[in-house]
């Protein structure tokens, strides 16, 4: 099943795929191997989710006495090695800055993930139970890319330098990969087409907020691009553009409305483009409410992410009558965020 197994990566495997037929030597080399390293880790996913999962009262045990408020980090290097194991240990949680730049980038992007989601949303890490958050660095050997396993870990690649640089320079990038595992503990959504597309941009939504609330920004401030730190010059400015899907950089364009949804039997019926539509309606709703966009648009993502009445396989059309439900809960059925919320969904003609 899609969602079971499937690889959060946030370069995704149609721009791979897209890189390795039109890049130059040195960049298909890279491209390739990237898209190698991925579908092994998707086939070892699968053999995993064939195991018994840990019973509520066994997970119970192991978390017992963790309260929130502080994250429980580990920051892993794995020496450039492509093994599926945790390497050597060189930072936990409490410990000083390393000489290592990687390991401390990780480091910090885990807190600035669990900050957000702590004084804004309330939650106790990606479960909400306070589960530590692994960070394996150096993963591979210019390994462009860098994903959630939905076990407990975030692996980086350094990049090859043309696609991606090193892929923990990314507060959003390690927002989005992290929300990921949150959409596990809540919706649990399914990984394909427009259910697929909603994990992403949910992703996309929260790793945007979470650099926001990182760096203070207001709507207005922020640049609504996803990446901007990590891409190399084949994909500058950015991988995604929130603002503006159409122009993030020259090869990964995405719809902006639903005219334009791109119907496709890749990625997974195209979960990486067609969430630039729940994107920029994430971006319309925020800038019409202005100033700090957690505050208004991001509790109302959150709370339709733990709306029961929101089900794993929901469409756009259900996940924006649930962001519409949240405002009216939250804010009042006839309040400027319930507008906002109903103008922006308008505006990328879901609504």
């Amino acid at each position: 099943m899609p969602h079971r197994c499937s690889l959060h990566c946030i370069l995704p495997p149609d721009l791979l795929f897209k890189l390795a037929r039109t890049g130059d030597e040195e960049v298909r080399e890279s491209a390739l191997r990237a898209l190698s390293l991925d579908h092994t880790f998707r086939q070892a996913r699968a053999v995993r989710a064939a195991r018994p999962a840990p019973a509520p009262a066994e997970l119970g045990g192991l978390l017992a006495g963790v309260t929130g408020g502080s994250p429980q980090r580990f920051i892993y290097d794995e020496h450039e090695s492509e093994a599926h194991v945790l390497g050597t240990l060189v930072r936990s949680e409490g410990q000083p800055p390393v000489a290592d730049v990687a390991v401390n980038d990780a480091y910090d992007g885990f807190g600035d993930t669990y900050k957000f989601y702590w004084e804004v949303l309330k939650r106790n890490s990606i479960d909400d139970r306070g589960m530590p958050i692994d960070g394996l660095v150096h993963y591979g050997s210019h390994y462009d890319n860098a994903f959630w396993d939905g076990e407990g870990h975030m692996w980086f690649g350094d990049g090859d330098g043309k696609m991606l640089t090193q892929t923990t320079k990314g507060i959003d990038v390690i927002g989005h990969e992290l929300t990921h595992g949150v959409t596990q503990y809540t919706l649990q959504l399914v990984y394909q087409g427009q259910s697929g597309a909603l994990n992403e941009s949910i992703s996309d939504c929260m790793g945007s907020l979470v650099m926001q609330y990182a760096k203070g920004q207001t709507a207005e401030d922020a640049s609504w691009l996803i990446g901007a730190d990590i891409v190399g010059p084949l994909l500058r400015p950015a991988l995604r553009s929130m603002k503006d899907p159409r122009n993030p950089n020259p090869h990964g364009a995405q719809p902006a409305k639903m005219s334009e949804y791109v119907h496709t039997a890749e990625d997974n019926g195209g979960v990486h483009t067609n969430s630039g539509i729940p994107n920029h309606a994430f971006y319309l709703v925020a800038s019409a409410l202005a100033g700090h966009a957690w505050e208004g648009a991001g509790v109302i993502w959150y709370d339709t992410m733990r709306d029961p009445k929101v089900k794993p396989n929901a469409g756009f059309k259900q996940f924006a009558q649930g962001t519409l439900r949240a405002a009216q809960q939250r804010f009042g059925t006839t309040s400027g965020e319930a507008d906002a919320v109903r103008a922006g969904w308008e505006g990328v003609e879901v609504l």
